[in-house]
């Protein structure tokens, strides 16, 4: 890739599907290189490998596309109108603590050892995002708290992890509340970071904790679209985010 370019390489233990990126974690690492957005769109071309480098380069309209050793094009992310729609209230943390245990007591199969949403996942190597449907809502959410592992030097927890907590609650909508199948992927993920998220406050548990929750949009045929919120406790939202989901084919 020559001397002077820039390169990246996500490790393998960051992935969604193995030996695949997690999308969330790569969408956010090329919405901080979008200046002066209020919002990203990062549209994924194809999956994203671990443990390769790839090269992110300045794109048309201030945006930023992500190419492979061949200059193939993996992903690009692009200035966006914010996601649109009414956000649902936010669960209370006792209704997302409830949903999380109950997806961890009887998880959909097919459940991949994934970063962001990994059964297997301890508060070090992984987000936990285990979210189950709240009863009587259209939504299904996680009580989150953050192991202090994940925290940049500032003590916040990174964009790209923001971003990652926008990513596997819409999957779980899908599976839980449209009854979709196993191995859907990010198509596409629109999001807006309204405020730091500390995750020494989120360390406190149920009085400072973060709630990650997500809802149907739409959907047809192998594709749906969901909407995505990070909250705190006390239902304060930190980011909110539109997704687009696709079955693959076979």
């Amino acid at each position: 890739m020559g001397t002077g370019v820039e390169t990246m390489s996500v490790p393998e233990r960051l992935h969604g599907y193995p030996g695949v990126a997690f999308g969330g974690y790569v969408a956010g690492l090329l919405a901080a290189r979008v200046a002066d957005a209020d919002a990203v769109r990062v549209d994924f071309r194809r999956p994203v490998p671990t443990g390769t480098a790839v090269r992110p380069v300045a794109a048309e309209g201030g945006g930023v596309s992500l190419l492979d050793a061949a200059d193939t094009l993996l992903a690009a992310a692009s200035p966006a109108r914010a996601p649109g729609g009414e956000v649902p209230r936010a669960p209370s943390w006792d209704e997302a603590s409830k949903a999380a245990e109950a997806f961890r007591a009887d998880p959909p199969q097919g459940q991949a050892d994934c970063f962001g949403c990994g059964l297997d996942r301890t508060p070090a190597t992984g987000l936990r995002l285990h979210c189950g449907r709240v009863p009587g809502r259209d939504i299904v959410a996680a009580a989150w708290t953050p192991g202090p592992q994940l925290a940049g030097p500032d003590g916040m927890l990174p964009p790209e992890l923001v971003w990652g907590a926008l990513d596997c609650p819409g999957n779980a909508a899908g599976r839980l509340l449209d009854h979709r199948p196993a191995g859907a992927v990010t198509a596409a993920l629109t999001a807006r970071l309204l405020r730091p998220v500390p995750v020494v406050a989120a360390a406190g548990g149920g009085g400072g904790g973060l709630i990650s929750y997500a809802w149907l949009l739409g959907g047809e045929g192998r594709k749906y679209t969901a909407g995505t919120a990070l909250a705190t406790a006390d239902g304060e939202l930190c980011a909110v985010a539109e997704a687009l989901w696709v079955q693959p084919r076979g």
